[in-house]
Parts: structure tokens; C-alpha cells; sequence
């Protein structure tokens, strides 16, 4: 078996109160504080069967231009997340499963692109606008019981299991695969950069909080207790832990390797991207309201997420 990165975007940032604020409030914590950002999926070869765990941003989605004051960045464009997957060595056709952690445009992008595939998600991101007009997805209701301390799960095949993780949305999953005596946990967005796992903190992204609390309780003591090898797909500490296969060791955190972020001005478009799943507003197709214009209380129509968490494009 082999596990692969899938790597669209590199040199983004998470500022502290972002990725640590979701409990104790965003003022509890430093905003210039900035932790490494990036965008990659994963990508699991069988030897008979081609497995994507998420499929990233859609085609033509535009680069986000950071600020000083800016609360997240998802970094620059490498290629596109196809592109990515191409440059792997392989063809869509040859992909038998996607196993969709939650409905977020950065995880769930390119399904459209893969017409082999069975789709394996949550039964309750299926009303997610992302997952409208697919016929391919194979609805999940965790039947297989408990995955050592996660009481849902369901075996996708020996080996590799889908686990309910519910909080981040109320559909949201995360992917165990055994191999080598070593758990690969892809954790999608339970937490956004290792420092919160370590820290045990939860970011400011949620649908709900006490399961994400929940959520987050079982991966750590999953951690403790296995030797795991964590990857997330915010952060280069992802596909780090991979390429090192660094088990987690929740009493000797790995350090902090500092984002350099360019702040130089850029040439932006009038659009603005929601970092949180990549939701673009364009003036054109809203009556040319321009989005400073918008009312400070006005939210992205895909994830619910406030005004601050939107980059110029």
C-alpha cells in the first residue's frame, strides 16, 4: 500500500485566535501569531484499488491575496488540485472510491472529475449544495460500530475505515488506514495545524461545538494510545508526518516552523474567496454590490462563516 499527498497550495497562514479560539474566544489569543498553511489531499494505492481521501478545490478557483489583518490565507496556487493528481502518475478513471470527509469546496472540489469512483460520505452532508446533481455518492450511516475508542464506523475495506467525527460540520468524518503497524489518521479540518492538537485547542470553524469538543477528545486519545500518523490538509505538517511517517507524540510536540508571508500589494479582482470552502463573491453576479458594501453581519451562502474570513482575490 502506498499513501500519496495531493499538493495544490503551499505558503498559507492560520493565525492563532483562528485555529485556537473556538472555545475560549478569539481575544484569548495573539493574532500575529501565524502557523504554516497549505492544501493538499491524500491519495491511497492499494496496489488494487486507486482510493482518494478528498478532492480539493474546484478547477479556476482564484488565489487569495492576503492582508496584515487578514484572519487566514490558503497560500498560492502550485497547480490545480487535477493537475496535482495527475502529476502522481495517475488517470481519474483509474479511482474506485472517494471517501469524502465533509462537504467544504477544498475537500470536495473535483468529485465530478473522477466517474469511476464511488463517493462514500456522512448521510448527512447529502443535502450539502456541493453534493447536488451526483449520482455516484454512496451514502454512509456508520454500521460497523465501534473503531477502538470512536463508537461509529464504517469498514470500507480491510484496512482502511471511515469514522464519524462529527462537529467541524455535522457531517464531518475522518479516515483511519492500517498499514505497516503504523494508524494513518487523515483528520480533515478537526483540527487546522498540528499546534492544536498538541495544545488540544479548537478553531473557530464549527457546526457544533460540544461534538467537535468530542471529537477532538477521541482523536487525542487515539493518539496516545496508537502509533499514528497524522495528517491534516491545512498544513505542510500533514504531508510532513507522512514523508517522515513521524508518529504523534502528543508530550513532544514537533516545533513550530514559522510561515514567511509576503504582504506586497498585489493586483486584485473586485472577487473575494472564503477560505473556509472556497466560496467566490463576485459583484457581477450580485447586482454589482461590491463586498465592502455588504452588511457586516452577512455570512458566505455555502458555509456560514462571517465577512473576516473572506480574502481578496
Amino acid at each position: 500500500m502506498e499513501i500519496k499527498a495531493v499538493k495544490f497550495r503551499t505558503g498559507g497562514f492560520y493565525t492563532q485566535p483562528f485555529v485556537f479560539g473556538g472555545e475560549e474566544g478569539v481575544e484569548k489569543f495573539d493574532p500575529k501569531v501565524r502557523y504554516r498553511g497549505s492544501l493538499q489531499n491524500y491519495l491511497i494505492d492499494t496496489g488494487d484499488e486507486v482510493i482518494l481521501v478528498d478532492t480539493g478545490l474546484p478547477a479556476g478557483t482564484p488565489e487569495e491575496v492576503p492582508e496584515e489583518n487578514s484572519t487566514l490565507y490558503t497560500g498560492k496556487d502550485i497547480c490545480s488540485y487535477m493537475e496535482a493528481f495527475a502529476a502522481l502518475g495517475y488517470k481519474p478513471e483509474q479511482v474506485t472510491k472517494i471517501l469524502l470527509t465533509h462537504k467544504h469546496g477544498d475537500h470536495s472540489g473535483e468529485l465530478r472529475s473522477f466517474p469511476n469512483a464511488k463517493i462514500y460520505v456522512n448521510e448527512e452532508e447529502l443535502t450539502a449544495d456541493e453534493l447536488q446533481g451526483i449520482d455516484n455518492v454512496v451514502p454512509v450511516s456508520f454500521t460497523d460500530g465501534a473503531y477502538y475508542n470512536f463508537p461509529e464506523s464504517q469498514k470500507i475495506q480491510d484496512g482502511i475505515y471511515l469514522i464519524k467525527a462529527k462537529g467541524h460540520t455535522n457531517g464531518n468524518s475522518l479516515v483511519i488506514v492500517e498499514n505497516d503497524d503504523l494508524f494513518y489518521m487523515f483528520e480533515a479540518d478537526i483540527t487546522y495545524v498540528d499546534e492544536a492538537l498538541y495544545e488540544n485547542k479548537l478553531s473557530v470553524v464549527f457546526d457544533d461545538l460540544s461534538a467537535a469538543r468530542e471529537s477532538l477528545d477521541r482523536v487525542r486519545e487515539f493518539v496516545r494510545n496508537h502509533p499514528t500518523v497524522y495528517m491534516g490538509t491545512h498544513t505542510p505538517q500533514g504531508y510532513e508526518n507522512l514523508e517522515a511517517k513521524r508518529v504523534m507524540d502528543l508530550d513532544n510536540p514537533v516545533p513550530t516552523i514559522w510561515p514567511k508571508v509576503d504582504f506586497s500589494k498585489k493586483e486584485v479582482t473586485g472577487k473575494y474567496v472564503c477560505s473556509i470552502c472556497g466560496y467566490v463573491y463576485d459583484p457581477e453576479e450580485h447586482d454589482g454590490v461590491a463586498f465592502e458594501d455588504l452588511p457586516d453581519d452577512w455570512k458566505c451562502p455555502r458555509c456560514k462563516q462571517p465577512k473576516e474570513k473572506f480574502n481578496k482575490a
